[in-house]
């Protein structure tokens, strides 16, 4: 039930993006860009929620993972995994399905736990080897920093929060989620 829940919470979050929520953690007088072009294939496997903007969805997820797949209808397998308040808590986890939203970049996509909700996923910054991602949606209030190692340097942490404060964001309102080191 408690997965359940979870999905549900999740996407039902980001459908009503515009209408209430989390607050609004990015200027919204700057559009907001997705990355030129997203190679699907590449983007697949998983991946480690290394912050984000808290959300109620979220609520006291820890060890936080995304895993994306590529299905044979065109669509996108999205399974979300979180450990609860501790690293060794229980596990949740969301089943659901992506569809790209803009086929010229594969940078937009819709993705829904629970049909019909679906809720906008932009990546917003993406590393040329694919080893890191910023994704965010139009209304400011859901940011994720992703990384295919659960830790990163801090270097490359420092480069990302001014990349995000570049685009508008808050960056003081980021969460950074507690991780295993990678292994």
């Amino acid at each position: 039930m408690t997965k359940r829940l979870f999905a549900v919470a999740a996407i039902l979050l980001l459908s009503l993006a515009g209408c209430g929520g989390p607050p609004v953690n990015r200027d919204l007088s700057r559009q907001l860009t997705t990355v030129p072009s997203v190679d699907l294939n590449r983007y697949a496997g998983v991946w480690y929620e290394v912050a984000r903007f808290e959300n109620s969805f979220e609520k006291g997820c820890v060890g936080v993972t995304a895993t994306y797949g590529r299905n044979p209808d065109g669509t996108i397998s999205v399974t979300n995994r979180c450990r609860m308040k501790t690293l060794d808590g229980e596990e949740n986890v969301a089943e659901g399905v992506a569809r790209v939203v803009d086929t010229t970049t594969n940078a937009k996509l819709a993705v829904s736990f629970f049909w019909p909700f679906e809720g906008d996923y932009w990546v917003i910054g993406l590393a040329e080897d694919y080893g890191w991602a910023l994704v965010g949606e139009p209304s400011g209030r859901y940011l994720w920093i992703l990384s295919r190692s659960a830790q990163l340097s801090p270097e490359l942490k420092a480069d990302l929060v001014a990349r995000l404060e570049a685009m508008g964001y808050n960056t003081k309102a980021i969460y950074w989620t507690p991780q295993a080191t990678t292994p």
